[in-house]
């Protein structure tokens, strides 16, 4: 019997020169791909999409400081310090530009990284996420509508033990993969993870004047039923991005790429194909 060769992985870490250490993991061949993770993963978060894209791509995932197994001085990270972590990882692989992969936090890398080396990225992906960039003030009445609404959505979520980073219709759909998100979740058990929430709020301020300096190809990927991220403030903010395409998903919480991977990783592979980016 024969057997396919399936894509080599290596695992690395680099020190940052405040002490912080940076794990990543590098699998596949071909033009990079860079994945980044939100407050509820970690570099396992990406299991769904690796296998899918290493054949093709060099798939790089991390995790950012302070994220198991990644370090970093004192209680919490400073979100701040994340766009010059993944700057640096590229460095030290020696890729010069890349197809960056944001989820949720990993929004924020992502603009920031945009904004401060767009030599650097070849294209975007924003998972449910707008990063930095405020969708407030916008004047928009749905997404003054999901703040209303949201609370009492997240708190009934809560009381069903279904993962607010997900929704009702996976778990109920998924129950083993609804179990094994919250045990990746988990893994950052130690973590202060409010106050990386309350950091990377606060530094979400980019005004949409900010949104139309991002230079690179851009895709933008909501789920409807998000509760942490509105898609309505995601199609909102996208109007000022220039070259961008939104995709919305029905009945799909706030981990588009987790809940229903095969459908995200299709987007993304259109995407790959619209920018010739393998």
């Amino acid at each position: 019997m024969t057997h396919a060769h399936l894509p080599a992985t290596r695992t690395g870490r680099i020190t940052r020169p405040d002490g912080a250490s940076i794990h990543y993991e590098v699998s596949g061949s071909g033009p990079a791909l860079l994945f980044a993770h939100g407050l509820g993963g970690n570099h396992m978060s990406w299991w769904q999409q690796i296998p899918a894209f290493a054949s093709r791509h060099t798939c790089i995932a991390f995790s950012h400081r302070g994220f198991a197994p990644s370090t970093c001085p004192g209680p919490a990270p400073d979100p701040h310090d994340y766009a010059g972590d993944a700057l640096a990882l590229l460095d030290h692989l020696g890729i010069e530009r890349t197809v960056f992969i944001g989820q949720s936090m990993g929004g924020w890398t992502g603009v920031e990284t945009a904004l401060a080396h767009p030599d650097r990225l070849a294209g975007l992906v924003l998972a449910s996420t707008t990063g930095s960039l405020s969708f407030d003030g916008l004047d928009d009445p749905d997404v003054a509508r999901w703040y209303k609404q949201q609370p009492a959505i997240r708190e009934g979520l809560v009381a069903a033990n279904i993962h607010p980073a997900t929704g009702a219709v996976f778990a109920a759909a998924e129950p083993a993969l609804h179990q094994l998100y919250g045990m990746i979740d988990r893994l950052n058990a130690g973590l202060d993870k409010e106050a990386v929430r309350a950091a990377i709020w606060s530094m979400r301020a980019r005004s949409p004047e900010d949104a139309g300096r991002i230079g690179c190809p851009t895709l933008m990927i909501t789920g409807e039923d998000d509760i942490a991220i509105p898609a309505a403030g995601v199609r909102a903010l996208s109007r000022h991005i220039r070259d961008v395409r939104v995709r919305s998903i029905p009945a799909t919480g706030h981990s588009v790429y987790f809940e229903r991977a095969a459908l995200f990783n299709a987007l993304v592979e259109g995407f790959l194909a619209e920018i010739g980016w393998g």
